[in-house]
C-alpha cells in the first residue's frame, strides 16, 4: 500500500521516524509529507533514512517535471495517514483549507484519510476540537486514538498520540 504519512507540528512528531520504519517494515511504501511546523520537532533526514524517499513539504516543487506534482502524489496514495494530527491541522481539514502540501493532498486525493490526533488534553476536550472531529467522522475519515496517558506538558488525559505499532495495526483494515 502507498501511504502518505502527513506529519503536523506537535511534539508527538518525534515518533514518526519509528512509525515510518514500522510501516515500511510491514511492506508499505511511505512518502513523508511534513507541515512547516513539523520541522521544529523531527528532522527530515531521519524520515528519509527509514522511508527511502525524500521528504516533501512544498506545495509547488520547482524541481518536479511539472508544477502540479502534488496532484501526482495525491493520485499515488492508497491511504493518507496524518500522525500526529494537531488541533490546528484537524481544524484546517474540517474547514477544507488547502494552504500547504498536506492539506492540498487531502482535498486532491480519493484515498481514505486516517488521522491520529495528538494534543494537550484540554485542547482535545475543547468543544471546537470535538465538533471538528465529529464533522470529519461524518465525512468518513478514520480516527486512530487519541490515547490516554501522560503528556509532554506534564498533564495526564486523552490527547496523546497512539503508539506507532498500534497505528500500524489499526491502519491495516483501512487500505484502499
Amino acid at each position: 500500500m502507498n501511504i502518505i504519512l502527513g506529519i503536523s507540528g506537535g511534539i508527538a512528531a518525534y515518533k514518526t521516524p519509528d512509525l515510518a520504519r514500522k510501516l515500511t517494515k510491514s511492506g508499505h511504501q511511505v512518502q513523508a509529507v511534513m507541515s512547516h511546523s513539523a520541522f521544529q520537532f523531527v528532522a527530515p533526514l531521519a524520515l528519509q533514512a527509514v522511508s527511502g524517499r525524500v521528504v516533501r513539504s512544498e506545495l509547488f516543487d520547482a524541481q518536479a517535471e511539472s508544477a502540479m506534482d502534488h496532484i501526482e502524489l495525491a493520485r499515488w496514495a492508497d491511504t493518507i495517514l496524518i500522525a500526529p494530527a494537531t488541533a490546528h491541522k484537524i481544524a484546517q481539514l474540517t474547514s477544507g483549507m488547502a494552504d500547504d502540501l498536506l492539506t492540498t493532498l487531502c482535498l486532491a486525493s480519493t484515498a481514505p484519510l486516517v488521522i491520529a490526533p495528538a494534543m494537550n488534553q484540554q485542547m482535545w476536550k475543547h468543544a471546537a476540537t470535538q465538533e471538528n472531529i465529529k464533522r470529519l467522522l461524518e465525512r468518513g475519515i478514520q480516527l486512530i486514538g487519541p490515547a490516554e496517558g501522560e503528556q509532554a506538558c506534564g498533564e495526564t488525559g486523552f490527547g496523546r498520540m497512539v503508539e506507532p505499532e498500534d497505528i500500524v495495526s489499526a491502519l491495516q483494515p483501512h487500505a484502499k
